[in-house]
């Protein structure tokens, strides 16, 4: 089972609760993989989210080992939320923070993930394949389209 910590508005001083339904109609969902790669997932959903007046959603997969409560992350929470903050301050574009408690990666994913939901995420290309490009297969299996922006 999964909990939502409180979702924020970057640039805005309000919280958005976790049930109430986003602006726009389409949202754009980054998938937080590394730093590296959320930070350059973010500028391809910033142009991809300006040609279709859509809304950028940051989902951030928090496993919480077993041995701990779920709602007790080894992150703190203020620490992982100002984090991630300063991540999306680094893209330059509007961004809704949805920072989600969780014991297994997989179930949140098919939860937090609206059917047919546009998922942006990055890694690099290898002719091996690499977790972020098994991440995005697994994705596509379950109907969502995905965008996968290269690290270079």
């Amino acid at each position: 089972m999964a909990r939502t910590w409180d979702e924020t508005r970057l640039g805005q001083a309000a919280v958005v609760p976790p049930g109430e339904p986003p602006d726009s109609p389409l949202e754009v969902v980054v998938l937080h993989t590394t730093t590296e790669g959320t930070l350059q997932a973010l500028k391809t959903a910033a142009r991809i989210a300006q040609g279709l007046a859509a809304q950028i959603r940051l989902l951030v997969p928090q496993t919480v080992p077993y041995p701990l409560p779920l709602d007790s992350p080894p992150i703190p929470k203020e620490f992982t939320e100002r984090r991630f903050r300063t991540v999306a301050s680094e893209a330059a574009v509007e961004t809704r923070i949805d920072i989600r408690l969780c014991r297994d990666r997989w179930v949140l994913l098919e939860s937090a993930l609206k059917p047919r939901s546009l998922v942006v995420l990055s890694g690099r290309r290898s002719w091996w394949p690499t977790s972020e490009s098994r991440l995005a297969r697994r994705l596509q299996r379950l109907g969502h389209q995905v965008v996968f922006a290269d690290l270079t």
